[in-house]
């Protein structure tokens, strides 16, 4: 089974388990028991890459009972955290990727889930790199698809972004997450 179709079968477990005040809700592969979904439908995809353009994962953009969930597999990373967001604008220009923009924040809040004001559309948990330098997680985005779509695939894109540290979840504007390291865009399914 790919590893794809092992993450779509999270969906109906996150779908049902979703806290109810979270903006994003992090699952790792594997984690609980699961149903398939047959509804789950890919609306777009990422090849997340480092400045020299060495491919580090894939990220897939899932829609499923009116909710968007992003189901990601890297791998080549040391052991730990690293700060996974969406960034407001579709472009990954090497060697730092700041052509991406800040995080995606349409209503404007300020960064992070444990904040106050917070957190951005763009926040998602951090990946969780194990020995093997993998990493496998299912996130789902909080809110409407159809209004979601509008964000994400508005006029400039979204980008998919890697930091070479973990996110704090508060400190504004970026999680104090370190450098960018890796960079994806999200290319819908149907272009």
């Amino acid at each position: 089974m790919s590893r794809f179709a092992f993450l779509n079968l999270a969906l109906v477990g996150l779908a049902i388990s979703a806290c109810s005040d979270s903006t994003q809700n992090l699952a790792p592969a594997g984690e609980g028991s699961v149903e398939h979904d047959s509804n789950a439908k890919v609306i777009a995809t990422a090849e997340v890459r480092t400045p020299a353009g060495e491919q580090l994962g894939t990220v897939e953009l899932q829609e499923t009972t009116g909710r968007i969930f992003i189901a990601a597999v890297f791998e080549g990373l040391d052991q730990g955290e690293y700060a996974f967001h969406l960034h407001a604008t579709g472009l990954c220009d090497a060697p730092d990727f700041k052509s991406a923009g800040g995080h995606l924040n349409p209503l404007g809040k300020t960064h992070g889930k444990l904040s106050e004001g917070g957190a951005h559309l763009g926040d998602l948990p951090n990946l969780i790199f194990n020995e093997e330098q993998m990493s496998e997680a299912t996130v789902a985005i909080e809110g409407e698809a159809s209004k979601l779509f509008g964000e994400i695939f508005d006029e400039d894109g979204t980008a998919v972004m890697l930091h070479s540290g973990p996110d704090d979840y508060v400190s504004d504007p970026a999680g104090a997450a370190g450098p960018r390291i890796a960079c994806g865009i999200l290319v819908r399914a149907d272009d």
